[in-house]
């Protein structure tokens, strides 16, 4: 099926995008998904029949979502999971166990992300934004390449915003050690590693250099 990318826009529905779109037997993991952009592209993938596993730090609105999807669309395969994506301990905890009881992966959608909040620091010292947005998203894309290469043809895909505009990244001070803090710069650092172009995206070129030979794509 020939798809026109040109049809979409700001107003179109993921159910129009969706539309005429099978997707039994695929299997996603979605990260972000107690809420908004995240539970909106589960419940529209459930329905079209992908088996969706659910992520994001709060269980308890997460297994609310999860059980309003298996009711709105009919499909039972939509399990959670705990993810904290700016404890490393959690991304790797929750790679384990969703390694242990999935065999492939086809689809990583990274959705989860923060904006523009004040400084603060994870346990490690890192730029919360920074922290959130891509480095706990670039640590769960390689605990689970060994899956999406299982899962081929796979493909990742990294949510990301215009607000790359509003700074590039300093390596020389990524957390914000010895500049003033700017909320608003420091959402922008966190976009150009997981936007840019597929090919430019560090979770991205990780995905890929996994599966290289195995057909993972990576697109934002």
């Amino acid at each position: 099926m020939t798809i026109d990318r040109n049809a979409f826009g700001f107003e179109s529905t993921t159910d129009e995008v969706l539309d005429g779109i099978s997707l039994e037997g695929r299997r996603a993991v979605i990260t972000g998904t107690s809420g908004g952009l995240g539970a909106e592209t589960a419940r529209a993938m459930a329905a079209r029949g992908a088996a969706i596993t659910l992520a994001a730090r709060n269980l308890e609105k997460l297994e609310a979502v999860a059980a309003s999807i298996r009711e709105s669309t009919g499909n039972p395969n939509v399990d959670i999971g705990e993810l904290d994506l700016t404890v490393p301990d959690s991304v790797r905890r929750f790679a384990t166990n969703w390694l242990e009881s999935h065999d492939s992966l086809n689809l990583l959608i990274n959705n989860a992300g923060i904006m523009a909040c004040p400084l603060t620091r994870t346990p490690e010292g890192w730029e919360l934004q920074f922290a959130t947005n891509h480095l706990g998203h670039f640590l769960l894309t390689a605990l689970l390449a060994p899956a999406l290469v299982a899962g081929a043809p796979a493909r990742v895909v990294n949510l990301s915003s215009g607000g790359h505009r509003f700074g590039g990244i300093d390596f020389d001070d990524l957390h914000y050690e010895r500049r003033d803090y700017d909320k608003w710069q420091a959402y922008g650092q966190s976009n150009p590693p997981t936007c840019c172009s597929p090919s430019n995206s560090i979770a991205g070129c990780r995905a890929m250099a996994c599966g290289a030979s195995q057909c993972i794509r990576a697109s934002s």
